[in-house]
């Protein structure tokens, strides 16, 4: 039973994802393709969470937290980015 949810769970995630990509092609503006970037990473890191669960490995899990990181780090760098035109400053 957990298999196939999973499996379930695993293509609407894929399908989200495909929706993401052509919402980060075809937006309208600059804020909603980071909000369809932020979208993607939050994703993906679903996608590997329910791959690890399906084949029972943590490793999966270490990746999942390691894009966890560097998605809020480029969210945040990108926010910024729109708000004041530099990122460092």
């Amino acid at each position: 039973m957990l298999t196939i949810a999973v499996q379930i769970a695993f293509a609407l995630f894929c399908l989200a994802l495909l929706l993401n990509v052509w919402r980060l092609f075809h937006g309208p503006d600059l804020a909603d393709r980071i909000l369809a970037l932020d979208t993607i990473y939050i994703n993906s890191l679903a996608l590997l969470i329910l791959l690890g669960i399906w084949h029972h490995t943590t490793a999966y899990f270490e990746a999942a937290l390691l894009i966890a990181m560097l998605g809020f780090i480029g969210t945040v760098a990108a926010a910024k980015f729109l708000l004041r035109g530099d990122i460092i400053e």
